[in-house]
């Protein structure tokens, strides 16, 4: 089976999510390549880019000396003329380019593929020795998202929100919200060595990068939420959630795993 990707590149808020994705997620990411050691003259390749922040910062790193590849299905929201490559790839029927690698990631892009176990066995093999596999996932597949909110039918609905998206709208697309858990003992599988998973969340009140999300999210997937039952006084109420700092809620957990390669 072939998933389809739920938030298409081609669609006009993409890039406002790959802008909201780079707020919630950067500073983790950058931590933990951070821990990754060294990274001048490094070559580093960047699977699902999306907008092109992460690939950034690895070009900084790497320096004149290294090299960066930044790869997407869709390429259009990355910039040229970052220090880093471009290029379009389907990680999921093209192999993985140009190997070896000194770093390989990939950020919430694995659980949207088919052949997920598979392609970390992939990856392992295009590291260079001593390289290093990082994947970022969210875990989703969870209730309780809401901390707070300004009534307890707004709480309902955001809960009911959620359950759509995560229960039911990803997984008909092939996703899986609970892969993040299940990467740790895939690196383990491909054979690769000192595997180690940090796992980090944070509360998001309404107008924050986390609670915005749901606003883009309305855009992207508004019409399978209607087909869930959703209304469009319910989607209007979920917007204006969003922007309200009476709305709290708890962010997925992002797993983030890394591993080397003997």
């Amino acid at each position: 089976m072939r998933a389809t990707y739920s938030f298409d590149n081609d669609d006009p808020a993409a890039e406002q999510r790959h802008h909201i994705l780079a707020a919630m997620l950067d500073p983790f990411t950058v931590a933990r390549l951070g821990a990754a050691g060294d990274l001048t003259g490094k070559r580093c390749l960047e699977l699902g880019a999306g907008g092109g922040s992460v690939a950034r910062w690895l070009a900084d790193r790497a320096g004149p000396g290294g090299r960066v590849l930044a790869t997407d299905l869709n390429p259009r929201h990355l910039p040229v003329n970052q220090g880093y490559a471009v290029l379009r790839h389907d990680l999921t029927t093209e192999a993985v380019p140009d190997p070896p690698w000194d770093l390989i990631h990939a950020r919430l892009v694995l659980a949207h593929l088919p052949g997920r176990a598979e392609i970390v066995q992939r990856l392992a093999g295009a590291l260079a020795p001593d390289g290093i596999l990082l994947l970022e996932e969210w875990v989703s597949a969870y209730p309780d998202v809401v901390l707070a909110a300004p009534d307890p039918a707004a709480a309902a609905l955001v809960e009911r929100y959620h359950r759509i998206v995560v229960g039911r709208l990803l997984p008909a697309n092939g996703a899986d919200p609970a892969w993040g858990g299940k990467a740790h003992a895939a690196m383990l599988a491909a054979g690769l060595t000192g595997v180690h998973t940090e796992i980090r969340a944070d509360s998001w009140p309404g107008g924050t990068a986390g609670a915005r999300l749901i606003a883009v999210n309305l855009e992207q997937v508004g019409a399978g939420l209607r087909a869930a039952g959703l209304t469009d006084a319910e989607l209007d109420r979920l917007r204006l959630l969003s922007a309200d700092p009476r709305l709290v809620i708890r962010g997925h957990f992002t797993y983030s795993t890394m591993g080397r390669r003997p």
